[in-house]
């Protein structure tokens, strides 16, 4: 089957430097010559996944302002560098900086690592400018409240094509969202808060489209399928996974399983057919279909699509974006849910799973296909890959509608092994400690309202959701190794205000 997040490097990033025409045309062909080698230098860092594009140094007001408008234009262009080599004067950017719609960052660096002290002289400075150009250029963006990520650094500096490479990442999640359209299979899950939320306000924050079809839409899918694409798939399900005997061909529940793989073709060609990157499905609204979508949920969300169980859009969303954002990294991103604790003093962890849509991209391993009562939903027993999260670094990250706002609350985590095997649970399943603390962690979390549904995410971590919340003008809150749960609780509260007021009357 096909991934649909896409290749990062079909992406670009314009990398604009900012002059004037005050120096001469000497100085303006090593301007341009140096920010060309300093793009250059950016392009070839590996840990930067997009195409870095260098543009013309910008000298004046009218080339400013239509340099930004061409790459608001441009679909495959998710965010603008800017570097001022020179003193660029900051009121040429007022126009252009009041249309930008893209994405920015702000690159202070210059052409040199180390000053050439004995050779320094007025023509070296007036070529030199950018510790001052910069902060004209940071000036402007203050006043006019430029939303942006500041880096600052030389472009040779792994820390630095680090922190660039991140924001890539994060632009090419909010590119993503941007143009993301979710199908929600019937409604939420009765009587259920933290699911609802209001979807015209997230396609104006987030840009996605969700809207609703009728889950027998989605079963006459299902039924559509042929039987030669059943055949194919079912073989490709034997040679991937290890499948338990009951369901191989000639066994007592292989049925099952060839109406789990109809629900996965159907599922797909629904999705493609309507261009969908995310959807949401609910146990409480299955119409005709057979069994509740398991197996074919966790391999969607391996292949990139965003989920939401039982109406959730809002992790959906998140789904999606994690998988793009973590597009050519190891590790994956998966819908999770707290489930229940271990308390022992000392070595508190969580055990997330949810009934059965993890995502296997969170494991390295061998995962089994197995089926078993699921004991709500009405239908017949659903098939599941079985699998246990990887150990290592993660994050887990959810959305809340706060009424006049999304909030996004993300905990930083380790996975680790379970305590002792798990051979009576049969779903896909993580266990991990949260930073700073479980105490601590689950008390800011219930005190940021924080959601039940989560993305999980291996690949990316929190700096990449700190600068998707940033870029899409988002409230984040952080639970990791210096959350102070006084200091936590102070600054929901301000939040609070300060959010309210930046919206406006």
């Amino acid at each position: 089957m096909t991934r649909i997040t896409p290749d990062l490097a079909s992406y670009e990033v314009w990398f604009f430097t900012g002059s004037q025409n005050l120096y001469g045309d000497e100085t303006l062909r090593q301007v341009a010559e140096q920010s060309k080698t300093i793009a250059d230098t950016l392009a070839a860092a590996s840990d930067i996944p997009v195409t870095i594009v260098w543009k013309p140094v910008l000298k004046d007001s009218e080339s400013i302002k239509r340099a930004i408008l061409e790459a608001n234009a441009a679909d495959n262009v998710i965010g603008l560098i800017a570097w001022m080599h020179t003193f660029s004067p900051a009121k040429m950017w007022i126009s252009g900086l009041d249309a930008l719609q893209k994405p920015l960052l702000h690159f202070h660096t210059q052409a040199n690592v180390e000053l050439p002290w004995a050779e320094i002289d007025m023509d070296f400075m007036n070529l030199n400018q950018a510790a001052h150009g910069d902060r004209e250029f940071g000036y402007i963006q203050t006043r006019l409240g430029v939303a942006r990520k500041t880096v600052v650094g030389h472009a040779s500096n792994p820390a630095v094509t680090a922190q660039i490479g991140t924001w890539t990442r994060a632009a090419a999640g909010w590119a993503a969202t941007k143009s993301l359209k979710l199908a929600r299979f019937g409604d939420n899950m009765r009587f259920v808060a933290v699911t609802e939320g209001d979807k015209t306000e997230a396609e104006l924050r987030f840009g996605v489209q969700v809207n609703t079809w009728g889950v027998n839409e989605l079963a006459e899918a299902v039924a559509a399928v042929p039987d030669d694409r059943i055949d194919a798939l079912v073989a490709e399900y034997e040679e991937l996974y290890d499948v338990a005997p009951e369901l191989r061909a000639g066994a007592a529940r292989h049925e099952s399983l060839r109406n789990g793989a109809a629900i996965e073709l159907g599922l797909r060609s629904f999705l493609e057919a309507g261009g969908f990157g995310a959807f949401t499905t609910s146990f409480e609204d299955l119409g005709a279909l057979r069994q509740l979508p398991g197996l074919a949920v966790q391999r969607l969300m391996a292949d990139g699509y965003g989920f939401g169980a039982e109406g959730d859009w809002k992790t959906a969303i998140l789904v999606h974006a994690a998988n793009v954002m973590g597009s050519g990294l190891p590790g994956g991103a998966s819908l999770m849910e707290d489930y229940t604790y271990d308390l022992t003093p000392g070595n508190e962890v969580i055990l997330g799973a949810h009934m059965l849509e993890v995502s296997p991209s969170l494991t390295t391993a061998k995962p089994t296909l197995e089926i078993h009562p699921l004991g709500i939903g009405g239908r017949e027993d659903p098939v599941r890959l079985v699998f246990t999260a990887d150990p290592g670094p993660a994050v887990v990250v959810a959305m809340s509608d706060m009424r006049d706002r999304f909030r996004l609350v993300a905990n930083v985590v380790e996975v680790v092994e379970p305590t002792a095997p798990l051979p009576k649970l049969p779903v896909g399943r993580a266990v991990w400690k949260p930073e700073p603390s479980f105490a601590v962690s689950a008390a800011a979390w219930l005190t940021a309202g924080a959601a039940h549904h989560t993305v999980m995410s291996t690949a990316v971590g929190l700096d990449a959701f700190t600068d998707f919340a940033d870029i899409a003008k988002t409230e984040l809150l952080v639970i990791d190794e210096s959350t102070d749960l006084r200091d936590f609780e102070q600054g929901v509260r301000w939040n609070q205000a300060y959010y309210r007021l930046a919206q406006g009357l």
